[in-house]
């Protein structure tokens, strides 16, 4: 194994041990109500953008299984809830969501990076698509797959919500932009400083 490599895989068991500590001590998943405001996003961003997609799919992945231990431990009201009305389905939820959230932020910074050769906003937008997109995959997989179940409908009721849109928008709520501008910001921040060191 050459040098290079040995930094790769120290640079992701850091972002790795970063995300489980976060989770650990509270940092990571905030609960607001049936969600959690999650900053795990934070640490899926930097590796994401530092090393590449592959590195942010690995990196959600860590964040889906933490995730679906939650779920199975009920942990997590809503997780745990869905996980009785279908464990593959809320596997999916978990962790393919977030393997795809990683995914997808590294394939925006490799597109975006393009058209800012100075390094100056690239980051900032791809570490914010990474709260979003991790918002927009999990929602969207609770309305594809549980929006009929009576757990996902007492919500509903609950909300007030007209239309699945309504129900997402009510349910995310203020908390989701938070989520957004302090994760996608200070990943942007951090992400711009990792990649400036280990150039």
């Amino acid at each position: 194994m050459n040098m290079k490599n040995t930094k790769t895989l120290t640079r992701v068991a850091l972002l790795v041990a970063i995300e489980l500590v976060m989770k650990m001590v509270g940092l990571g998943s905030v609960p607001v109500g049936p969600l959690y405001m999650s900053f795990l996003t934070l640490p899926i961003a930097v590796g994401a953008i530092t090393m590449g997609p592959a590195v942010g799919a690995l990196l959600g992945g860590v964040f889906g299984a933490v995730s679906f231990y939650d779920a199975i431990t009920g942990a997590s009201a809503m997780t745990g809830a869905l996980f009785q009305v279908s464990p593959v389905n809320t596997f999916i939820l978990c962790v393919g969501m977030r393997v795809l959230m990683g995914l997808c932020c590294g394939l925006i910074f490799s597109g975006l990076k393009r058209f800012d050769k100075p390094g100056t906003w690239s980051y900032i937008v791809s570490a914010m698509s990474a709260p979003f997109l991790n918002t927009v995959f999990f929602m969207g997989w609770i309305v594809l797959a549980f929006y009929g179940c009576d757990y996902v409908q007492n919500l509903v009721s609950v909300k007030g919500a007209a239309n699945p849109f309504m129900f997402v928008v009510l349910l995310v709520g203020v908390q989701g932009v938070a989520e957004f501008l302090v994760s996608g910001i200070l990943g942007g921040i951090v992400a711009r400083a990792v990649a400036k060191f280990v150039k």
